[in-house]
């Protein structure tokens, strides 16, 4: 799975997502202790009909359960680009795409990212790419490959020197570029 970020880190992503996670279960965990210690089904006392007459409301029939409401279906799909989505979303679906041609034989062409991207519905013309190759023609070390959408770059990193994908957002450079340096022709 691709590590995603929107903004740049403040602490490295995996110890703030275990935090984050951990804060989450921990106040969960909390709430889920206190309404089982409180009592709230019979007011905790030992005599259920003295609590209810010692309370200032009426005593009514439990409401019956309503029908569930239907679970809306997404109208977009989460393996496509949608131009309508919302930043995170489309981050998603670009890491994805990283994650999936990583994870094949054509790994170090950076081609083929771009080919993966353009089947998952990102436009050609809005991508920027650096060398799979050396000057001496070597493999990269690694490849950066950046969709500009919306004013925001979708960026992607992968490579030996790299480890797992990296999928992260970012502002668009003064420039209206996203990638610094020299980048190859999408010319495909």
């Amino acid at each position: 799975m691709p590590r995603l970020r929107l903004r740049p880190p403040s602490a490295p992503a995996r110890s703030r997502g275990l935090v984050a996670r951990t804060g989450s279960l921990v106040v969960s965990l909390t709430l889920t202790l206190a309404l089982a210690s409180s009592g709230c089904s019979d007011g905790g006392g030992a005599d259920p009909d003295a609590d209810r007459a010692m309370s200032p409301f009426p005593a009514t029939a439990a409401p019956s359960p309503s029908p569930a409401a239907p679970t809306p279906t997404p109208t977009s799909d989460p393996t496509a680009f949608d131009p309508d989505a919302d930043l995170e979303q489309n981050l998603a679906v670009f890491g994805s795409v990283i994650d999936d041609v990583w994870a094949g034989d054509r790994r170090g062409e950076g081609r083929a990212y771009v080919d993966a991207l353009v089947a998952a519905g990102f436009v050609k013309s809005t991508m920027e790419l650096t060398a799979d190759a050396t000057t001496v023609g070597n493999a990269a070390e690694s490849i950066q490959i950046a969709v500009l959408w919306q004013q925001q770059c979708l960026i992607g990193q992968v490579g030996p020197a790299t480890g797992e994908p990296v999928a992260v957002a970012a502002p668009a450079l003064a420039e209206g570029r996203c990638l610094v340096g020299d980048t190859r022709p999408i010319d495909w």
